[in-house]
Formats: structure tokens, sequence, C-alpha cells
């Protein structure tokens, strides 16, 4: 993980959902989470939630304010950091998201893996992410598994940015715009078709699978240059379309809610 260190070290986390582009993902993902915490039949202060890859914070903070008990995991020291000098009543670990060991089973209601399955390479270690949210989760709890999408990395990366050739000479993108990716890369990215194949492998449910920002990450100065009227709308127009089949496997992200049925 000394690519991720390094990448988290320089790259300010903190700030990157304050963007018109981040408040889209924020204000949708957050949507969901509230609205799977309304189906957890019990007072907020019992309602545990594991927040696993957190970053600095910026979903477990809110959550805790908001009186739920939040457990936060975190690879990176240098967020861990960020998060812990919140001084919210977070508890704030340091770990892995495929070794939760000081995690016991079925323990949580609502378990948030929104960040590192961008940065497990093979499909085995996101399973076994995943397997180790659904051992923490207890029955009839719900995951939220966020994933970075295939066709987002080749049109930005690739085309916008004009790499595509170089990638291809260097087999990162294989004959059918797969891209193929390596720890140095720093993100793994994928079609619905191995998302699904995730959740089936992990015996989870599907509830929905959204996208919480859809085409926000490719039009950055433009929804910069909205009003905030205008703003506003994409906010609606998102929220309307999050769950197209038809539009998820071109976002930037997409987040599969699982419940966990035994």
């Amino acid at each position: 993980m000394n690519y991720l260190e390094e990448h988290y070290n320089k790259f300010y986390e903190e700030k990157r959902l304050d963007s018109r582009h981040g408040q889209v993902e924020y204000r949708l993902t957050m949507k969901y989470v509230r609205e799977y915490l309304d189906r957890i039949k019990k007072p907020a202060e019992q309602i545990r939630i594991a927040d696993i890859g957190a970053g600095t914070g910026r979903y477990a903070v809110p959550l805790a304010k908001a009186g739920y008990d939040v457990t936060a995991v975190e690879l990176v020291q240098h967020n861990l950091g960020i998060m812990k000098k919140k001084n919210s009543p977070v508890k704030c670990m340091k770990g892995d998201a495929r070794k939760l060991k000081k995690l016991k089973d079925e323990d949580f209601d609502l378990v948030l893996l929104l960040g590192p399955l961008y940065h497990l390479f093979t499909f085995e270690d996101k399973l076994t992410a995943l397997t180790e949210a659904k051992r923490i989760a207890r029955s009839g709890g719900f995951i939220f598994a966020g994933y970075l999408m295939n066709e987002y990395g080749i049109l930005t990366y690739g085309f916008k940015e004009r790499h595509i050739l170089e990638v291809k000479q260097e087999n990162r993108v294989d004959e059918s715009f797969r891209c193929v990716s390596h720890e140095k890369d720093l993100y793994d990215y994928v079609r619905t078709e191995t998302i699904d194949a995730l959740k089936d492998a992990a015996g989870l449910e599907r509830k929905v699978l959204f996208s919480p920002d859809g085409p926000a990450n490719y039009m950055r100065p433009f929804l910069n240059a909205l009003s905030e009227e205008e703003f506003e709308e994409f906010i609606s127009y998102q929220e309307a379309v999050a769950e197209r089949k038809d539009l998820l496997g071109a976002a930037a992200h997409t987040v599969d809610i699982l419940e966990k049925l035994r």
C-alpha cells in the first residue's frame, strides 16, 4: 500500500467532496444512507455503523454527530490523523478493509465500504473486503459498496487526457477497452458485470445499484458555471436518474446497496 500512502499524503482528501462534482456524490450518497438508516427500526444511538476506508471522516463524523454509534477504520495514517483532530464521537482505528480482526462478527447495522474497493486490484481482494463487511454486519443489515467505473477511466484518462495509445501499448487496456490496473495506478475500474459477480460470490442480496454522481465528473467546469438554482436542478436530475440501468456503466462512481440475509 506504499503507493496509496504516498498519494493520500499529497492529495487533500478532506476537500474533495467540497467541489460541486463532489457535492453531487456526497449529497446523493447521504440521501441513500439516511433512507436505509430509517429502515432500521431503532433509536439512532442504538444503530451501529462501521465506515470502512473512512478517509478523513466526511461520512463518519456527521453521522456520529447525528447520534449514531460510528466506528471508522482507515488505512492511511495521514487521513486518520485529520479525522481524529475533528474531536467527534467517532471511534477511529487504523486498519485494512481485508482484515477487520478488531471488529466483531455481526456487530453493525450498516457498513459503509465506499473507498477500499477503488484501491484493490484483484477480484479476490475485492471479494475479501466485501466478505469482511458481510461478516461484521448483522443479519438484515446493509452494506454500501462503492466502485469506480471502467468507462469513466477510459473516457477521461484515455481519451480526454489523451493517454489511450500509451495505455494500450503498455497493456493497461485490453481489446474490449477494459482497464487493467495495478497498484501503482492507484485506482481500479470495473464494469457492472464485475459488481454483479462480486455480489453473487459474497452471497449478498442487492437492494439497489445507483450512481451518486452520474456524469458530474465529466462536466466539472460546466457544473462550476451553474447558478445555485441551476445546480440544485442538477442535484434533482441526478436523484431522478441515479438508478437508471442505461446510465450506470458510464457513471464515475456506483454504489451497490446490499443486504445480509444470513
